[in-house]
């Protein structure tokens, strides 16, 4: 592999999209409202049922008993438990309008609860959350049935419950198991309670433990990350979520309460990246992509073998390209060829639905060009690189044509060691994966039209 210099550090670490969706988020117009939204579930109820894939189902829970000051999720802190009961009537609500919608027990294979700290409902609201579900869609057997869970509010009595509720899968929330770490975010856990849950876990029967990692974040050093590694190593989750710290007080005012001068340089960051990497490979873990590891036996490591490898917003997924439901206060959805995004406060998510209206404030209607163009972003995201036949069959486009400018932006990384261009592909290379979400911007039509980049993290 390239050797990594500082003039490749200084070009190439700029703010950029983690691509878990094209068009991105921010891409999202309020022109996108409810009756656009509710025209893409009349249209794939009117494909009939054995047109349309089994669903994805998110569903947001938003609050948690403390802040990390990290956080960059929609979020509301609290300790009054009681305003999850008037949450929940309101998610059934939603629930509703949904079937309303689509029919009842459209079939689900991915169900995924996320937050917030979903673990904030008590074992019975978690049990009503799940009966609602239950009657209004179908869960199939074998399904990826998953739970974030904050290790400082279960216990083995918990998981235990999770599990009878149908949940299969798990995903920790760890971020660094460094002591002086943990109390710069104002997440204190020690790494022997997070062992005991996983090891508890593991007794109770799940079929796959995440761990989540943040790299880039205050008091972190490269040596104080490697000690992390090495007791994720320990640990052996089934996968392993490594993100880079976004740092973006303007927009999330939590992060204010971190000290700028704390954080890690890039030339830090990406040494806890090549760290990582080096470790879990050391590990038996298969690099999934960007932000995923796991191990050779997982369904996701065999859809990365096998070719079958997806992106969504919560990440890389064994998933294929189907549509996602998503439920609650800013949850963000895809339906048909279009996105959408939920009301952001609980306030106009309630009224909205008071009134009998889905809670979609904002969204976008995909273009022929934003399918073609997430079609490539998704192949170098996931595959790490796209052949252009594929595309020219599946779009009926010739590659080296409609992209003839991004190809010579790519020429000119590939004198940089980050891809490698052929006459029938482009191939991300060893060094490249490091900067694969730089890769990924040059197809990128919006942002290359755009150049303000601030509402974006860094890409290392």
């Amino acid at each position: 592999m390239q050797a990594m210099n500082a003039e490749l550090l200084r070009r190439y670490d700029v703010a950029g999209p983690r691509y878990t969706s094209y068009p991105t988020a921010d891409r999202f117009v309020d022109a996108f409202g409810e009756a656009d939204y509710r025209q893409a579930l009349i249209q794939r109820r009117a494909s009939g049922p054995g047109a349309a894939l089994p669903l994805s189902l998110y569903v947001h829970v938003p609050f948690c008993e403390s802040l990390c000051y990290y956080c960059a999720c929609n979020k509301i802190i609290t300790r009054h438990h009681e305003r999850a009961t008037e949450y929940l009537r309101y998610l059934a609500r939603e629930a509703q309008l949904h079937v309303d919608a689509l029919g009842r027990g459209a079939a689900v294979s991915q169900l995924r609860l996320g937050g917030g700290s979903p673990t904030f409902l008590s074992d019975e609201e978690l049990g009503d959350l799940m009966s609602m579900l239950r009657s209004h869609f179908s869960l199939v057997p074998g399904g990826e049935f998953s739970i974030e869970v904050d290790p400082r509010t279960v216990t083995a009595e918990r998981l235990q419950a999770l599990w009878a509720l149908g949940f299969n899968r798990l995903s920790f929330g760890v971020q660094d198991f460094d002591p002086a770490v943990q109390k710069a975010v104002h997440r204190v856990q020690p790494a022997r309670q997070v062992f005991e849950l996983v090891e508890a876990a593991r007794g109770i029967g799940f079929e796959s433990i995440n761990v989540d990692l943040i790299y880039g974040l205050p008091m972190q050093t490269p040596e104080s990350f490697t000690r992390t590694l090495a007791q994720v190593n320990e640990l052996r989750p089934d996968r392993i979520a490594l993100y880079g710290y976004a740092h973006l007080p303007e927009r999330f005012k939590p992060q204010r309460r971190i000290h700028a001068a704390e954080l890690p340089l890039a030339g830090a960051k990406l040494a806890m990246l090549a760290s990582a990497l080096n470790a879990f490979e050391q590990g038996g873990y298969v690099y999934v992509g960007m932000d995923h590891f796991a191990l050779p036996e997982d369904p996701l490591a065999v859809a990365k073998r096998q070719g079958r490898l997806h992106r969504n917003f919560q990440g890389y997924s064994t998933q294929p390209d189907c549509d996602l439901i998503a439920l609650g206060v800013s949850a963000i959805g895809k339906v048909g060829a279009s996105y959408s995004q939920n009301a952001k406060t609980l306030d106009e998510y309630y009224d909205l639905l008071s009134h009998g209206h889905l809670p979609v404030v904002r969204g976008l209607a995909l273009t022929r060009d934003d399918i073609v163009r997430r079609a490539v972003i998704m192949a170098l995201m996931c595959q790490g690189e796209v052949q252009f036949e594929s595309i020219n069959l599946a779009h009926l486009i010739d590659f080296e044509s409609y992209f003839a400018t991004e190809l010579d932006t790519l020429r000119g990384m590939q004198g940089e060691g980050l891809v490698q261009v052929s006459a029938g592909a482009v191939q991300v290379t060893p060094l490249g994966w490091y900067f694969v979400r730089g890769v990924a911007m040059v197809f990128d039509r919006y942002l290359q039209a755009d150049r303000n980049r601030t509402r974006f993290s860094r890409i290392l």
